[in-house]
This record gives structure tokens, sequence and C-alpha cells, in this order.
């Protein structure tokens, strides 16, 4: 067995093969580009090299600088991961002709499936079924179009060379296929360098379903079952499981078995995952899935497999990798219950799957799964971390466990709306909502789904009224306990000689909020809501409390008090979020976000700071809320102009800079490490002193 290996990637899986090399006792090297500099792979394996820039044509594609990382560091080994050079056959050659170890296919086994139209035409050799198409080199629009026809529309033109969608174009009729043609072309050409395409007759019902195989290098191969993942959109999986609902005895039979034969016919080593069209308009039947490209890779779903045979994947590569014959045989490895796997991503789902970036002030999932379920997180970030624009914007992928398809549903759908995550837009209440949809739930999933269903699923929700009300809480910092040595200022609902109380705004999407907070003497808060600005009706009622995970939170039930003759509606008590556990909000700079069930409402909150400056006539500034005064950067008697940062308060666990609202000179400033409460003057102006 190795003693060190080299990770060549980066993100969620470079931590998946940490994990499981750490366990066999096995060092790692991992290599980054500098926005990776501080992420999560480099700190969690042995070593780390520096191979480039950003972009990832100058460091993660770059096989040359990657295979010198391993020689320095004495790695015996690369491990691809998926996606970058994984399955690239000329870095394969690279890394053995520098006396390394490849951790994957050879380079003739990743060749000869790199390509779908002579992939397909070997297939047939081996009799495995094959879509009916064209899958012949010639490539004039002559003999295409005539393909076509012979097939029967609608058809389908794919580039021969890559996936994930591009290149590809569903034709209806005759008369379209030129122009569809044209654009698959120049979209495989900018996507692969390579516009040749194949053409093949499009399934009205398409299943995607895979089955995972793996091979050694003493012949033998096996199945490890297989996975549905036609829950796609754009042509990119959202949510897989294993196995596919509704597979029955005989068709498994089918497929496992044509799957294996097809590893066999090119002497496949490793992990690979065989991918077949299933024509599901009339169920599941053996005769109606065809092949339709092979990865020479360990897969992006590859957990739902792994929970579903209790088997290591990424175990298994390294041993075969290392010489050694399969872990088990092919009677050994068992089924057991149901996976699903759904993959997080920073991207705007009501903007078309638009990706996104940002910050992660809040990455928050369950500590642990539902009552009778398993979970695990694979991610390559931590809070705090960035979303980059130079890399895929995966967050995580959430997999869960459980005995049957329905439990395990459920499970990922109490999970997904236990996420939370503040900094970046998700698609987590997408997800959540896919894992409810009624088709999805009945196992009634083919690859149109999304598409079909995509307004509905991708809703924007809006926040309701205890939403905006904790929202309100969260934004004025009050019944928050300050971090101080003084009894009295530590009661959060002190007050000398009435309730403290304030007035906050926030601002969700084009709607802006107003609400009055005020703190009771035993420390709870009442929040009140100017109803006129509220985006929907708000209708006056009772007012009880529920428990949200650990949270009193404030419930507005309707009662029988028109909206129209109620000028605002009390929200009664409400609990702040304390620590992190349980908590219903976050505050990031400028922002909070409330999470409800999969949703993460995030709100603009106006910096108080901003009209802190405003000294007006009096020639003072003074503090809009209570907080510590962390610096100061002026003295009395200085000179200062306008915009000139004087002192930093601490306030809602934030910094807040407070600047020169003109040209002056200070007559009084505030102490540093002083603890002010609202309406304290802050910086006193000449002017002011001499008047």
């Amino acid at each position: 067995m190795f003693t060190k290996i080299l990770i060549a990637n980066r993100g969620e899986i470079a931590c998946r093969v940490i994990r499981t090399a750490r366990r066999m006792g096995i060092a790692t090297v991992a290599v980054y580009s500098d926005a990776d500099a501080r992420s999560l792979h480099v700190s969690q394996a042995d070593e780390a090299v520096h191979i480039g820039p950003s972009p990832v044509g100058e460091s993660y594609l770059r096989g040359e600088k990657i295979i010198a990382a391993a020689m320095a560091t004495g790695a015996e080994a690369i491990h691809p991961g998926y996606g970058f050079l994984s399955e690239n056959p000329a870095f394969v050659d690279q890394v053995t002709a520098a006396g390394l170890v490849f951790i994957g296919p050879s380079a003739a086994s990743i060749r000869a499936m790199g390509l779908k139209d002579a992939a397909k035409r070997l297939m047939e050799k081996a009799g495995v079924p094959v879509v009916p198409g064209y899958h012949g080199e010639a490539q004039e629009i002559v003999i295409l179009a005539s393909k076509a026809r012979e097939i029967g529309y609608p058809v389908l033109i794919k580039a021969r060379a890559g996936g994930g969608g591009k290149g590809m174009r569903k034709v209806e009729r005759p008369e379209d296929f030129a122009e569809a043609l044209s654009g698959a072309r120049r979209e495989a050409k900018a996507a692969f360098g390579d516009d040749r395409v194949l053409v093949e007759k499009y399934v009205d019902k398409p299943r995607h379903i895979e089955v995972q195989v793996f091979g050694d290098n003493h012949g033998h191969a096996v199945h490890l079952f297989e996975r549905d993942c036609s829950a796609q959109r754009r042509h990119q999986k959202v949510i897989e499981e294993a196995p596919a609902p509704g597979m029955t005895a005989e068709m498994r039979k089918a497929m496992t078995d044509a799957a294996v034969k097809a590893a066999k016919a090119i002497s496949y080593s490793g992990a690979g995952t065989i991918e077949f069209i299933v024509d599901a308009s009339q169920g599941l039947k053996p005769d109606r899935f065809w092949f339709m490209e092979m990865n020479t890779r360990l897969q992006v779903e590859h957990p739902v497999t792994e929970m579903i045979t209790d088997v290591d994947l990424v175990e298994w590569q390294l041993r075969v990798a290392a010489g050694e014959k399969l872990p088990k045989t092919q009677s050994e490895i068992k089924l057991d219950g149901h996976a699903f796997e759904a993959r997080i991503y920073a991207e705007d789902p009501a903007k078309g799957f638009l990706p996104a970036i940002g910050t992660l002030h809040r990455l928050g999932f369950p500590a642990a799964a539902p009552a009778g379920a398993e979970m695990r997180v694979e991610t390559g970030v931590r809070e705090g971390d960035a979303i980059s624009p130079f890399y895929d914007p995966m967050i995580a992928k959430l997999v869960v466990h459980a005995a049957d398809r329905k439990a395990a549903l459920d499970a990922l759908g109490e999970t997904l709306k236990a996420t939370e995550i503040a900094g970046s837009v998700t698609n987590v209440a997408f997800l959540a909502a896919l894992a409810a949809d009624a088709d999805f739930a009945s196992g009634d999933v083919d690859t149109g789904l999304i598409d079909r269903k995509q307004a509905a699923l991708t809703v924007t929700a809006v926040p309701d009224s205890r939403t905006i009300a904790l929202a309100a809480l969260a934004a004025s910092g009050m019944g928050e306990q300050q971090q101080t040595d003084d009894p009295w200022s530590a009661l959060a609902g002190y007050s000398h000689f009435h309730p403290l109380a304030r007035r906050t705004t926030l601002r969700f999407g084009e709607e802006e909020f107003a609400a009055s907070v005020l703190v009771k003497r035993d420390g709870r808060v009442a929040v009140e809501l100017d109803a006129p600005a509220h985006p929907s009706p708000l209708r006056g009622g009772s007012i009880r409390e529920a428990d949200r995970g650990g949270v009193a939170a404030a419930v507005l039930d309707v009662g029988a008090v028109p909206s129209d003759v109620t000028p605002s509606v009390a929200f009664g008590d409400i609990s702040p979020s304390r620590g992190e556990k349980g908590r219903a909000f976050t505050r990031w700079p400028g922002h909070i976000t409330v999470f409800e069930a999969g949703h993460a409402f995030t709100f603009v909150v106006p910096d108080p700071f901003a009209h802190a400056a405003d000294a007006g006539s009096s020639g003072s500034m003074r503090a809009p809320m209570p907080g510590l005064v962390k610096v100061v950067r002026a003295r009395k008697d200085d000179a200062v102009i306008k915009g000139q940062p004087l002192l930093i308060l601490e306030a809602m666990k934030m910094e807040h800079t407070i600047a020169a609202p003109h040209d002056g000179i200070i007559a009084e400033i505030a102490e540093e490490g002083s603890q002010v409460t609202d309406g304290t003057v802050l910086v006193r102006f000449l002017e002011e002193a001499g008047a």
C-alpha cells in the first residue's frame, strides 16, 4: 500500500479522499491555487504545494506542475478526484512516465470511452445495448440530416466529446435540423475544441440510470448496483438516489450485466460508471435501456452507492491502484436500504440557476439525521470561506440513508429544511421543494421533471410577519447580553426609568419595513411591526408563543380584526437567539438572515452608524445603539476633515467606523474601551463646545 499520495484536485472531493487516506494511514499532499491558499482541503492535508494562479488553466489543469509537486514531496501516486485532469489520458501517460501511479483506469481505457461515438461502436461490438442513432465519422449536413430521417424524429444532436449537456440539441422537425446542428457545433467547439456530433433517437420519457462498476488489474469486474440521476436541470444532476425507484429484479440484472460486460470489454481497472438512458414511458423494461456513456472516474454522487453497500469506494480505488484484488466478490456485495444525495450550490434558481458567489457567513447543517436515518455532509468549505468565481459553486452534498425510499426522502426533506446558509443565495429551498414534490416523492421521475415544474419549484418565497419580526429583533440588537463586567450593563432589559425601546428599519428586496422593539425588564422582547410596510395584508389576532429549535418565537394567529383598522401588529414576547445552536437568525455585515423551513430570508439593514455622523447644527455625533468603543483614531484639539475615520464602535457583534461628517476641530471624543449606550455623545466638535 502507498505511504503518501498527492490529490490533484480541490474542494469537496479532495477532502473526501483525505478522509479515507488518513483512516488507512496514508499521508496526503494537497495542491492549491492562489484562491485556495486558505481552503479546507489545504488545512486537512499533511502537506500542501502551491501550483499557480486562481484560473484552472494556470493551476489545476497544469499536469506538469502537479507531477512536479508529487515528485518533490515524495508522493508515490496521484488521485485525480473528478473533473479537471481525471479523464485526461495524456495526463495519465505523463504520470506513469514519471514513475508514479495514477489512481484510476489506464490511459487506454479512458481513450476508449472518451469519445461518445467511438465508445458506442465499441459497446455495440461487446453486445451492450446502444440507443438507435448515427455514430459514424461523416459529418456532412446532408448525411446527418439523412440519418436523422432514418432514425425518426424527434432526434437528439449530441457533441461526441465532453458532456454536461453542452453541444446538445433536441430537434422536433426536419426543417429545424440545420439550425440546431449549427448551434450544437458552435457550443461543442467552444466547450471541447471538437465540433463533431452524433445523432440519436430522442427518448420521450427518459430516465438517467447509471451503474457503479469496479475492476482490478487481475481481470475481475463487479457492479455495486445502480443510481438514478434523472432529477436534472440544464442536463446537470441535482438529486441522485440509489437504488433506482421502480427497479425490478429482471431490469436490474439486465442493466448490471450489461455494465459489467462494458467494463470487461476495455479491461477496466478502478471506479467507473456506466450511464444508461432508459425509456420509462411504459415503466422499467429490460429491453428499453441503452448505453449512453462511461465516466472513467469516481462520480460526484458516489456517496449514495457507499451508503447502500457499506463500501468505501475511495479505499477500493487505493487498494486496486496499489495492485490488490477487489476487496469483495460480486456475491459479497449487498444492497441495504435507500439513499439520497442533494447537491447544494451557490446559485439562484429563480434566475435560471445562475451561479453565485459570496462569503459563507453562516454554514450550518443538522447535528444528526432524523430518527431511523443516517446523514453525512460532504463539503470543501467552512463557515467564513468564500465561494470563488473561479470554480464550481458547489457548497456541499447532503447525503441521507434509511431503510426504505420514503423514510430516506422524509429525512432528506427534514435535513434540507434544517440547513442554514447565509452570505450567498443558494438552491436549498429549491431542493426542499423538489424533495416534497408529489411526482418526485412517488418515484415518477424523468429528466424533464424539473423543467416542467421549474416555475413552481423556484418561486421566491416572501417572509411572513413572524419572520420580519425576528429580523427586526436581530437588527435592533435589543435583548442581547452585553459582554461587560458592569453588572448593570449586563442586564439585557435594564433601564433606570423606563423600558428600553428602539425603532429599526430593514429591507427585503424592494420592500422596506419599520418596527419598534421593546426590551422588558425581565429580558424578554416585544416587537411591533408597522403594518403598512408589509407586502401582504396583515390581520390582527391573538399572540401565542411557539418553540422553534430552542428559540421562543412569536407567532401571529389570524383573528377577526381586519387589517384596515389595525395600524400595527404586536408580536408579543420573543426571545433573541443566543449562541450557535438552534438559532433562528444570523447577522452578517449589513444583513440579517432568518432561517425558516429551508428558506433563508435575507434582509438588508441600513447602517445606523451612517447617520451617526449627521451632526447637523448640534456639532456632535451620538451612538445610535449601545456598544463598545474599540479604537479611537483622533484626539482632542485635532483638526479633522470630512470622511476621516474618528473611532470604531463595536455593536451587534460587528465593527462600525464612525467618520467625521465635516471638517472641524474635535472638542471631545469618547475614550477607547468605554461602553456607551444609545444616544451617548461620541464626538463633540469645537463649534458646539464654545456655544
